[in-house]
């Protein structure tokens, strides 16, 4: 399979859904403009087109000949783009559309998915859009191989980017009688969808063992959207993965951290997919700002990855000058701090288990709100971390987070358990109580009330001695006698219902005790409420500050802190072979500036910024990179301290040992 080294770090990945009623497809078509512009961008890897979601191919097949777009003024124009761009050195994987084409559901419409109400899944007729699911349990895949196979012998073929790959819960006649014959009941919901996955899984592998028979080393993806915890057993299929995550296209600026945080605990190097479109895929003569795109662009190799940015060329095939003068802005300087960011390994101290282990099996696509309040908390504390899940090994982490809603099976009991008589730490959160002996508690299950207040004792968290609501539903326990109690669990004077309310909101305190909210019991903290979600919700200050300092309580140092705003991104990682770790700090700041999408424009620059390390070997130079300027770097009692008396957007800073 792949490895780091075979993957560019510089990609563009150009979309060419181009409409059948559109004319002059590619006549400014230029290739050695196009592959120029291209080299001035700094890219190195660029994604081109062989079949679109609208069903139409960019090459002269003669499989499929009535396929070719009808208004194609170039007959060869992805052969022609994929020749050009070999010349200057720049790699170009193909893309093929898989279970979006327009043309091919009209044709075929036995070959769609069917939901379980026994209608074709997708847009209806008379909406605009080409969303209309096909089934890979179907003569379809017969289709996929014929046309994968004559792309592979007519062009040179770096790699194939296969789009729109996911599991399906799909009551075609074919699904309904293959999961009879598997002894499944095509009426339960759990079954489909269990069916879905070993459709999907099926295709990828069959689809990877078949193109191997017709190429030995090109990459190969399949893209989804997202990438969870499923994708763990699918990495036979896959050379890389490449986490498609437009902050601006509904994603939002918490998807590709959290996700970025998980994949690469994985096995196989991956690239951060955002856009350069204002908004999302299809936005044509947009241009993100430039700030935007270098967050998104840095924070990707700083949390170990490469980058891939959207583009979508014209229908006439002009390159956009304007666009790559934009990327040309960002990947110049990636290609400058790359040194610092190739077989870069994560330092983290910290685990936070996802809870899409438990609920990828469900048909529920939903980034869970707790995992993403994590990432805004720890983020925000400048904590060092990955997403993980159960197969992950545990003594890799000082502390593991096991989040809101976990319900805790009885095999992770045990492997928590184990942990933490290892001497490892744990920080759990409201349902995650439930089953864990090492917390201390007896759990009785959901408080009566809702909200509850948490009132903590001698300050803890820096908090004052009065009760702080918690919005969400919490939970109700009891704590044994030797466990120390360091907030206490207030309840509501009554519920609110449609007889029974108080004021705009909710009721005010009782004043009444109902059990603890947090207790200490050795190396374990449980949190009675759910602050993650909480947080993610509507990021009241008083959670982060609980949820920080439990795990102040548990960590003996942080190994970063810095004294900067909360909207700073850090990570650090370690290149062993150079001797050195690299940290990475942004300073850009998302805001909700319109109804719909955040944005990232101004830069504010910050003085006299420290930054206090505590990382597992003594720094004895510090450097910032590019620029090759030393800065000093001091021995506290906190740690080891750097000072930069001027942070703009971004740095890096090698800190060699």
């Amino acid at each position: 399979m792949s490895t780091p080294l075979q993957l560019r770090q510089r990609q563009i990945h150009l979309d060419f859904h181009t409409a059948g009623m559109a004319d002059n497809i590619g006549s400014d078509f230029d290739p050695n403009e196009f592959a120029q512009t291209l080299a001035d961008a700094g890219v190195d890897s660029i994604t081109c087109f062989a079949r679109c979601h609208h069903g139409y191919l960019y090459y002269p097949s003669k499989l499929m000949p009535h396929r070719i777009h009808p208004n194609l003024k170039r007959p060869n124009l992805l052969g022609e783009q994929i020749e050009a761009c070999h010349r200057l050195g720049i790699r170009v994987p193909i893309y093929i559309t898989v279970q979006w084409d327009q043309m091919l559901a009209e044709e075929h419409p036995q070959w769609r998915v069917v939901d379980q109400t026994g209608k074709l899944d997708g847009t209806p007729p008379y909406e605009a859009g080409f969303y209309r699911r096909l089934c890979l349990n179907t003569p379809y895949v017969d289709f996929l191989k014929a046309h994968v196979k004559e792309v592979i012998e007519m062009l040179p073929t770096d790699g194939i980017f296969w789009d729109i790959v996911t599991p399906m819960d799909c009551s075609c006649s074919k699904c309904k009688t293959d999961m009879v014959a598997k002894g499944m009941d095509p009426a339960n919901t759990q079954d489909r969808v269990a069916f879905g996955k070993e459709v999907e899984a099926h295709f990828m592998r069959d689809m990877t063992k078949y193109i191997r028979t017709l190429h030995k080393d090109c990459t190969i993806f399949y893209n989804a959207g997202h990438i969870g915890p499923r994708h763990r057993d699918l990495q036979d299929a896959l050379t890389h993965f490449e986490l498609e995550s437009l902050p601006s296209g509904g994603w939002g600026y918490m998807h590709f951290p959290l996700t970025a945080r998980y994949a690469r605990t994985l096995d196989l190097p991956f690239l951060g997919m955002t856009g350069k479109f204002h908004t999302a895929w299809g936005d044509f003569h947009s241009y993100k700002n430039q700030a935007a795109l270098e967050f998104e662009c840095f924070q990707s190799v700083a949390l170990g990855g490469g980058c891939s940015i959207g583009d979508q060329l014209p229908p006439n095939g002009k390159i956009c000058k304007t666009t790559y003068q934009l990327i040309g802005a960002v990947y110049n300087q990636i290609k400058a701090i790359e040194p610092w960011c190739t077989q870069a390994k994560p330092i983290t101290q910290i685990g936070v288990i996802t809870p899409e282990v438990f609920t990828q099996d469900s048909g529920h696509t939903a980034l869970p709100k707790s995992a993403q309040g994590a990432v805004r908390i720890l983020q925000e504390l400048d904590h060092q971390y990955d997403i993980i899940d159960l197969q992950a090994n545990f003594a890799d982490y000082q502390l593991i987070i096991v989040p809101d809603e976990i319900i805790v099976t009885d095999e992770l009991s045990k492997q928590i358990e184990s942990y933490v008589a290892g001497g490892g730490k744990i920080l759990a959160l409201h349902k995650a109580g439930a089953n864990l002996p090492c917390l201390g508690i007896t759990y009785e299950g959901d408080s009566a009330y809702c909200p509850n207040f948490v009132l903590p004792r001698d300050q803890f968290a820096g908090l004052p001695n009065a009760e702080h609501v918690v919005y969400e539903q919490g939970s109700q326990v009891t704590a044994n006698p030797s466990v120390q109690v360091l907030a206490d669990t207030i309840g509501s004077i009554f519920n609110r219902t449609w007889d029974h309310y108080c004021s705009h909101r909710h009721s005010p305190s009782s004043g009444e005790v109902l059990g603890p909210a947090i207790v200490k019991n050795g190396n374990t903290i449980y949190m009675a409420h759910p602050h993650m979600t909480q947080y993610q919700l509507n990021a009241p200050n008083w959670c982060k500050k609980l949820v920080g300092a439990a795990i102040d309580q548990l960590l003996d140092k942080p190994q970063l802190k810095t004294d900067g705003p909360t909207h700073l991104f850090t990570a650090v990682n370690e290149q062993a072979d150079k001797n050195r770790f690299v940290l990475h700090v942004l300073n850009y700041i998302p805001q909700l500036k319109s109804e719909e999408v955040e944005i990232v424009e101004d830069i504010i620059p910050l003085h006299d910024l420290s930054i206090t390390l505590n990382l597992s070997r003594k720094v004895t130079k510090a450097t910032l990179v590019p620029e090759n300027k030393e800065v000093a770097i001091t021995d506290t009692d906190s740690g080891q301290v750097i000072k930069l008396d001027k942070l703009g957007n971004k740095q890096v800073i090698e800190l060699a040992y």
